[in-house]
C-alpha cells in the first residue's frame, strides 16, 4: 500500500519537473491532471477576496508643461484637447484698423436722426406725430401719425393712420412683402399707397357704413417697387406667371396680420390695390 503511494508521488513529480516556467510541456513530458478551477464568489465593491488576482493598471501620466497651457507645439497641445490650434495659426492676431472718427461720427449721427424720426416708439416706423384728426361725424383719429417708411420701405405717398395699423404695415412688409419679393431686383424699396385715411363710406359710396378709412386704421397698396425700379402691380400682376406667386404670398401673409384683408378676388373695388385694415371681428380675421 505505501509503495503505491510512493509511486504515485514520483509520477505527479515528474510531470511537473517536466514543464517548463513558461508553462509549456516538454516533448515526451506525461500529462498532467486537469485540476478544476476554483470558483470565484462575487464580492462587494471596495473588498478583495483572498487568493484573487489584482490586475496592475497604468496611471495617466500628467505633462506639466501642459497643465496651465504652457507654449508648447500646437500639435502636442491638441493631442490633450487643450488647445486645438492648427499648426499654421498665427501666434498673435493683428490688431483691427480703427475707423476714421468721421466715419464713427456720420453713424452717430444717423442714428440719432432714426430716434428722432421714429414714431409710435418703434425705430422701425419711420414719421412724424400729428396728433389728434378731427373730421365729419364719426371721421377722425385720435393719436394720428404720417408714416414715411416701415422696416425700411419707403411709403409714396406719406401714409395717415394710427399706430396699431402703423405696426401691422410693419410685420407685414417683415413679414409679407420682404420674403415674398426675396432678392428679385433687389429686394423691396418702397410701398405705393393709393388711399389712407379718408372720411369716406366703404368703396366710396354715397351711403353706407363708414370705411376704415375714415378712423386710420385702413390702408391701401396698389404696387410694390423694387430697388432696381421695376414696379410689380396688383392691377397688372396679380394672374401673372412671373408676380402672381409673389402677389399670393403677400396676400396670405396679412391674413392675421389685420382684420380685414382685400384682393383683387374680393370684388370689382379691389381689383387694381390690396386693402389692409385693423377692425376687430369677433369671428377673427375677414380674408377675401
Amino acid at each position: 500500500m505505501i509503495g503505491r503511494a510512493v509511486l504515485v508521488l514520483a509520477l505527479w513529480a515528474g510531470a511537473v519537473a517536466a514543464q517548463t516556467l513558461d508553462g509549456s510541456v516538454r516533448p515526451n513530458a506525461r500529462p498532467v491532471p486537469e485540476i478544476e478551477a476554483p470558483v470565484i464568489r462575487p464580492r462587494a465593491r471596495g473588498t478583495v477576496e483572498a487568493g484573487a488576482l489584482l490586475r496592475p493598471q497604468a496611471r495617466p501620466y500628467i505633462r506639466a508643461d501642459l497643465t496651465h497651457g504652457a507654449a508648447t507645439r500646437p500639435q502636442a497641445r491638441a493631442e490633450v484637447g487643450l488647445f486645438a490650434f492648427s499648426p499654421y495659426a498665427l501666434s498673435v492676431s493683428m490688431r483691427p484698423v480703427l475707423r476714421p472718427r468721421t466715419i464713427e461720427e456720420a453713424g452717430a449721427q444717423r442714428r440719432l436722426a432714426r430716434i428722432r424720426g421714429q414714431v409710435c416708439d418703434d425705430v422701425s416706423i419711420q414719421g412724424e406725430a400729428i396728433g389728434p384728426v378731427n373730421g365729419a361725424g364719426a371721421c377722425g383719429i385720435e393719436q394720428a401719425v404720417s408714416v414715411r417708411s416701415v422696416a425700411g420701405v419707403m411709403l409714396n405717398p406719406r401714409a395717415t393712420m394710427d399706430c396699431r395699423t402703423a405696426a401691422s404695415l410693419k410685420r407685414w412688409v417683415e413679414q409679407g412683402a420682404i420674403p415674398a419679393v426675396g432678392d428679385e431686383g433687389g429686394g423691396v424699396a418702397g410701398l405705393r399707397v393709393v388711399s389712407h385715411y379718408a372720411c369716406r363710406n366703404r368703396n366710396n359710396a354715397a351711403d353706407g357704413r363708414l370705411s376704415e378709412h375714415a378712423k386710420g386704421r385702413a390702408i391701401d397698396i396698389a404696387g410694390i417697387r423694387l430697388r432696381s425700379g421695376r414696379e410689380i402691380t396688383v392691377l397688372r400682376d396679380w394672374n401673372s406667371a412671373r408676380d402672381g406667386a409673389r402677389l399670393r404670398q403677400m396676400w396670405r401673409a396679412a391674413c392675421g396680420l389685420f382684420g380685414t384683408v382685400l384682393g383683387p378676388d374680393a370684388n370689382r373695388f379691389h381689383r387694381d390695390h390690396f386693402h389692409f385694415d385693423t377692425a376687430r371681428y369677433r369671428s377673427g380675421s375677414y380674408c377675401r
